[in-house]
């Protein structure tokens, strides 16, 4: 793979600035810690330290993070999540339920892109609504948000987890 091959990336390329101004938008420095799931490259988190200086990280097993770009090389499980502030999972593939199962303890921002939730054929709402379910069930609160790139891989979902008695 040619160097230049192996910068590009797939997707709009405007949804790691919009997910970062949403991110700042929403949490402003009530976070600081922030786990970036299955980041490849780190694009976002990238752009979360250095125009928000949040301290972001990219969990992923590739290790594929640009230089400068902090990350650990590894699966990400729910059981990591208290570690962050916030996880997110802009396209997480195979750790999409490791990142909805991370909603029950730490606010998540979870925008699917593919079926990695259950044996049926899912399509992006169909996706999105099961999560939401899984969400409902165990009382997590979230809230369905269409973010402003190019989709459709572009709806997710915004949650806190359940208030602790």
């Amino acid at each position: 793979m040619g160097r230049k091959e192996q910068h590009r990336f797939h997707g709009d390329p405007d949804r790691f600035e919009v997910l970062s101004d949403y991110i700042h938008g929403r949490y402003g420095r009530d976070i600081t810690y922030i786990a970036d799931v299955a980041g490849g490259r780190g694009m976002l988190s990238r752009l979360l330290r250095k125009k928000y200086n949040y301290e972001a990280e990219v969990v992923d097993p590739r290790g594929w993070a640009l230089a400068g770009v902090p990350s650990l090389q590894a699966e990400f499980e729910a059981a990591m999540a208290s570690y962050y502030d916030l996880v997110v999972g802009l396209h997480p593939d195979e750790a999409t339920r490791a990142v909805a199962e991370a909603a029950l303890v730490r606010p998540t921002i979870l925008i699917p892109c593919c079926n990695f939730w259950s044996e049926d054929k899912l399509g992006r709402d169909e996706l999105v609504e099961a999560i939401a379910a899984y969400y409902q069930s165990h009382g997590v609160h979230y809230e369905r948000v269409t973010f402003a790139f190019k989709g459709p891989k572009n709806v997710g979902l915004v949650s806190e987890p359940p208030v602790s008695r």
